[in-house]
């Protein structure tokens, strides 16, 4: 199985249509959106081509193709314009006998963490800044943005494929790697 994890467009027409060319070029059985799909948010500046109407066209071309988990900037109005679930909080994933709790990271995230075993793994977006670690306990996965990413300032998101999890540029350069295959 192959996934492709991208968080907080954030209404930017520019990235989403960069997403759907790596969606293309990868190939993902599914694409897993981490929520901040619309709106930028009262914090954050404006995207490059902010246009949330274009981007719900694009996003609404693909809906057979996408999962979506709530960010904290999606709201009821979104759903009504958006062909695909995007209210749930979170949704739970098994790969390589892992339980992957997947959010945005507003609500679960590393200072509150889910109820979830040892080797688990958590996933979300939330904070734009691009992330892939084993923490011991579990993992750790945040994609950062495609739109408006924070710290390094690369745009970027993830793919899983055979227990690997590969953050990438918005041109799809491999940045980091992270091996969920161990055991324990």
């Amino acid at each position: 199985m192959k996934l492709l994890f991208a968080s907080d467009l954030h209404g930017s027409a520019y990235y989403t249509q960069k997403l759907l060319a790596r969606m293309d070029a990868e190939a993902p059985d599914k694409t897993i959106l981490l929520g901040d799909l619309l709106y930028h948010g009262p914090r954050n500046d404006l995207p490059r081509e902010y246009d949330p109407k274009r981007v719900t066209a694009l996003l609404n071309s693909r809906k057979n193709e996408v999962l979506a988990v709530r960010g904290n900037c999606d709201a009821e109005v979104d759903q009504m314009v958006l062909e695909f679930p995007i209210m749930a909080d979170y949704m739970a994933l098994f790969l390589e006998g892992r339980m992957i709790f997947v959010t945005h990271g507003h609500l679960f995230h590393e200072e509150n963490l889910p109820n979830f075993g040892k080797g688990d793994m958590l996933i979300h977006g939330h904070t734009h800044l691009r992330e892939a670690a084993d923490r011991g306990a579990y993992f750790f996965l945040n994609p950062g943005s495609l739109a408006l990413p924070k710290g390094d300032g690369i745009h970027s998101y993830a793919v899983y494929e055979d227990g690997i999890f590969t953050t990438k540029d918005a041109d799809g350069a491999p940045l980091e790697t992270l091996d969920i295959r161990r055991n324990g």
